[in-house]
């Protein structure tokens, strides 16, 4: 696959407790992407997300624009190299 891309985010705000998680999940296999998403002891959600540039750049504002429960306050991104093999988005924890 061409302009493959990984990225990883962390989420700060409102973002436990209001079904971000599985809204990521069913999100991210909507725009077939694969990944993880967990949440964090510290009340932060982390997020990875693969597949291509045009869907991975569409998750985010997808997510926030079909919940009106997620707030998300801060969110830092980085890139990461891709993962071979991956085959599916699944929560974590």
């Amino acid at each position: 696959m061409k302009d493959v891309i990984r990225r990883h985010y962390r989420f700060t705000g409102r973002v436990q407790g209001v079904g971000f998680r599985y809204r990521a999940q069913y999100t991210a296999q909507h725009l077939g992407l694969t990944g993880w998403v967990r949440n964090n002891f510290d009340d932060s959600v982390e997020l990875e997300a693969q597949g291509p540039r045009e869907a991975v750049n569409r998750l985010v504002p997808t997510l926030t624009a079909t919940s009106r429960w997620i707030m998300i306050e801060d969110m830092t991104v980085t890139e990461l190299p891709v993962v071979e093999n991956e085959r599916s988005f699944r929560v974590t924890g």
